[in-house]
């Protein structure tokens, strides 16, 4: 039987310069975590006309469209909104100018360093293309606009707000990334595709005093360099060399001049791992290292520590993966490949978590080809800017088509009427 995504096939091109508008519109006017209120009204006014059954502000600015479709399963579809803290310096034409304040009062730049606008963008694109053509498929699409995944809270945040409840139970999860990597390549990966992230504060407690009599204090600054050197060694000297783990101290603040001993000193640091096993062992190395330095010290008490964020590990389902492999492939020949997991980390399994569901992520390249092989041949694919950086910018073609085709793959592998065919035991499907 005819692909779905062979059926959509003539109205992909026909789409692509509306969707390229609404991309340089949404990257042109970025918001940060849990503040999407424009972009969340974009893309609910605009899947509200094509005729699918909207919820406003699900876990504050949270989307939820659902189309209804006939008999079949239910596919998920999910797209992140959020922008980051920083400018932008791109040099683009559509490039980001916002300035506006976060949560803790400070001004900052906003930009789509982490390419979320393009996800939005893709999403709109199907729920489009789906809604136009729906003798092609039969089932219920969902389409999830998240908010907040920079901060680890978006997906939680529409979970405690009556996901699980308040909408159908999907039979499968799908969601994608631009990533560097070739334009026009897709990557996926059975198993783990995404570590867990998870960052912590930690405010270690001293007793200020005169830099001229340090002996009527208790150093916090010497407390944490103390404790930063020997926060290094748990990767180095207590996880095995055959697992996988990094950590990061990103933020040493203490004291306000060169004379005062200050009362306390904060350390924000971030810890990447690949195993549920290591990173239990590593946050809990953490916790006794800090408390171990303090006491060293003799401070007044033990330190405090505060969850940042916490992203839980991106394990893919093995027959999920194996569909859309065969779905990639058809589409895509060797375009198509089985990546490497990624350090990066991510909410999205929060929702196949919690609905206890199978799901599935994978990565879309977005590096101009001819960049990123000219960069693989002179072994420098780490000197192209990546997502968070400044200069992050995705190349629109073939970008945006290939990760709009990708999509309508995946939700064509359950939702099209080849899939349903598929899933009948032989003597129906013939």
């Amino acid at each position: 039987m005819t692909r779905l995504i062979d059926t959509l096939a003539p109205a992909i091109g026909a789409l692509l310069p509306e969707l390229e508008t609404i991309y340089k519109d949404l990257h042109e006017h970025p918001e940060l975590s849990m503040q999407e209120l424009r972009t969340a009204k974009i893309v609910a006014d605009y899947v509200e006309k094509l005729g699918y059954e909207v919820t406003r502000e699900v876990g504050v600015t949270g989307v939820v469209a659902i189309l209804r479709n006939g008999a079949g399963p239910t596919v998920m579809l999910r797209a992140d909104m959020d922008a980051l803290p920083m400018a932008e310096d791109t040099g683009l034409p559509y490039a980001s100018k916002v300035v506006t304040k976060d949560e803790d009062g400070v001004q900052v730049g906003v930009a789509h360093s982490c390419g979320h606008d393009m996800h939005v963008t893709w999403l709109l694109g199907v729920a489009r293309l789906m809604a136009a053509h729906r003798g092609a498929w039969s089932g219920t699409l969902m389409a999830v606009f998240q908010p907040g995944e920079e901060v680890g809270r978006g997906a939680r945040s529409m979970i405690d707000d009556g996901m699980t409840t308040r909408f159908p139970k999907p039979d499968v999860i799908l969601g994608q990334h631009v990533m560097v990597g070739a334009a026009g390549t897709v990557g996926y990966r059975s198993g783990t595709i995404l570590s867990a992230g998870d960052s912590l504060k930690v405010k270690l407690f001293g007793r200020g005093s005169h830099g001229s009599q340090p002996q009527t204090s208790i150093d916090p600054v010497i407390m944490a360099a103390s404790t930063t050197l020997r926060l290094q060694t748990i990767v180095s000297r207590e996880i095995s060399p055959r697992d996988s783990a990094v950590l990061t101290i990103g933020s040493l603040q203490a004291g306000t001049k060169e004379n005062i001993i200050p009362d306390d000193a904060t350390l924000k640091l971030n810890v990447r791992t690949y195993d549920e096993d290591v990173r239990e062992y590593m946050l809990g190395a953490i916790r006794r290292i800090c408390c171990a330095e303090c006491t060293a010290s003799n401070a007044p008490r033990e330190p405090e520590f505060t969850t940042l964020s916490s992203y839980p590990l991106t394990v893919n389902d093995e027959a999920t993966t194996a569909r859309l492999r065969t779905a990639f492939e058809a589409q895509f020949g060797e375009r198509a490949y089985e990546t490497e997991p990624a350090a990066a980390s991510e909410d999205f399994s929060v929702f196949g978590r919690e609905w206890g569901v199978p799901y599935a992520f994978w990565f879309v390249g977005g590096t101009d080809r001819a960049v990123f092989e000219k960069a693989r041949a002179e072994k420098k694919i780490n000197q192209i800017p990546s997502n968070h950086s400044p200069r992050f910018a995705p190349v629109i073609d073939p970008t945006l088509r290939t990760g709009l085709e990708a999509m309508l793959c995946a939700a064509g592998a359950w939702l099209g009427h080849d899939a349903a065919a598929a899933d009948q035991p032989m003597s129906e499907a013939a």
